[in-house]
C-alpha cells in the first residue's frame, strides 16, 4: 500500500506519524523525489488497512507488491540510465556486445571494432567468469578489466562486466562505466547491497530459476541502498525444455514493462545457447517492449574460450544490427 500525505503537514507532525505506523509494525518506505509526500508500507493488510482513512491521509493507492522502490505504481515514467552517450530506456532501443570472455589483446581490439561498426552502444566481455565446472576457463580478472579498457577507449565504447566480488569494486569502478550482476549472483544480498552503495549503472540478470517478483526484489536491494540506475536484463530461465539452453521467456518483458519503471534488456544469446536462434529472438525482443538488447560476439566462434556456440561472427552481427534499425523506427523506437 502507498499513502500520500496531505500537503503542508508539519514535519513534526508527519514524523510522529512515521513512529505510529513502525508502532503498527509495519515497515515504512519513503520514496523521495515524488511530487507529494508519498510512503509505502510493507506489512499485513488488517494493519495496513487501518491508515487508509487517517485524518493525515490524502491519497491511499492499493498494491500489494513488496517492492515498492521500483514499482510503477508511483513512478509512471520510464527511468533513464545513462550509456555513453545514449540513455537506456524511454525511445531509445541499445545494443550492448562483446564476447562471453575477455581472452587476447587481438580478440577484444577486433570486437570493439565490429561493434563501433556496427553502430551498437556498448562493449560487453567477461574478466571474471562464473562457471560451472572449476575447471573451465576463469577469466583473466583484474587483467581482464585493463584489455576491456584499453580496447574500448579509442572507439568511445562505454565497457559493461560482470562484478563477482564486493572486493573488486574499486578495481572496477576505475575500468568500466557500468556493473553487471550475473544470474547465479541475483540472490547474493550483499553483493546487491555493495553495487548499491556506488553510483556506477548496474545491469541485473534474471537467475535462471527466478521468478519475476524475484528479481524485482533484488533490483529493490540495489535502489534501497542509494544507486537508482538500475536495468533489468532476462535472460532465459530453466525449464523442462532441452533443445535450446535455456528458455527465453519474452513474458517477462512485457510484465516488468507493466510493473516496473526500470529499463529491460533481453540476452537471447544465453536465452538460446545457439547463434542462429539470436537473430530472430533479438527482433522478438524489440517487439515485445524490450529497451535493449545484450550479445555475444567473438571473431571466430569456433575457437571461443567459452560460449563459442551461442556467439555471432562480426558478419552476422553486422547483418543483424542493419535489420534491427527499420524495425525499431517500425516499433516506435529509435536505435542510435
Amino acid at each position: 500500500m502507498y499513502l500520500i500525505l496531505k500537503p503542508g503537514l508539519d514535519p513534526d507532525v508527519q514524523n510522529r506519524f512515521v513512529e505510529e505506523l513502525k508502532a503498527a509494525r509495519l515497515e515504512v518506505v519513503p520514496l523521495p523525489g515524488l511530487d507529494r509526500r508519498a510512503l509505502a508500507l510493507v506489512g499485513p493488510p488488517e494493519i495496513t488497512e487501518r491508515f487508509a482513512i487517517h485524518p493525515y491521509v490524502e491519497e491511499c493507492i492499493r498494491d500489494a507488491a513488496p517492492y515498492k522502490r521500483v514499482a510503477r505504481a508511483l513512478h509512471p515514467h520510464d527511468t533513464l540510465v545513462p550509456l555513453g552517450d545514449v540513455t537506456v530506456g524511454g525511445e531509445s532501443f541499445v545494443v550492448i556486445a562483446g564476447p562471453c570472455a575477455v581472452e587476447t589483446p587481438e580478440q577484444m581490439q577486433s570486437i570493439a571494432a565490429t561493434v563501433r561498426a556496427a553502430g551498437a552502444h556498448g562493449l560487453r566481455g567477461g574478466a571474471f567468469k562464473p562457471r560451472t565446472s572449476p575447471y573451465s576457463f576463469q577469466g583473466h580478472g583484474r587483467s581482464g578489466l585493463r584489455l576491456l579498457r584499453e580496447a574500448a577507449l579509442p572507439h568511445h565504447l562505454p565497457v559493461i562486466t560482470e562484478i563477482m566480488d564486493a572486493e573488486d569494486l574499486p578495481a572496477m569502478t576505475e575500468s568500466v562505466q557500468v556493473l553487471q550482476v550475473g544470474a547465479r549472483n541475483m540472490h547474493n544480498f550483499s553483493l546487491l547491497k555493495a553495487v548499491g552503495s556506488q553510483k556506477l549503472p548496474v545491469i541485473l540478470k534474471r537467475g535462471f530459476a527466478a521468478t519475476l517478483e524475484e528479481l524485482l526484489l533484488a533490483a529493490e536491494y540495489i535502489v534501497d541502498a542509494g544507486n537508482e540506475a538500475v536495468i533489468l536484463c532476462e535472460r532465459g530461465i530453466r525449464t523442462f525444455e532441452t533443445a535450446t539452453r535455456n528458455t527465453l521467456d519474452l513474458n517477462a518483458v512485457a510484465w516488468l514493462k507493466i510493473k516496473t519503471h526500470l529499463p529491460v534488456l533481453v540476452d537471447p544469446s544465453h536465452g538460446t545457447g545457439l547463434s542462429e536462434l539470436v537473430p530472430p529472438l533479438s527482433k522478438a525482443a524489440l517487439a515485445a517492449g524490450a529497451d535493449g538488447l545484450l550479445i555475444e560476439v567473438h571473431p571466430d566462434p569456433t575457437r571461443a574460450w567459452s560460449d563459442g556456440r551461442q556467439s555471432l561472427d562480426p558478419q552476422g552481427f553486422i547483418r543483424l544490427m542493419r535489420e534491427l534499425r527499420p524495425l525499431a523506427q517500425l516499433f516506435g523506437r529509435n536505435l542510435p
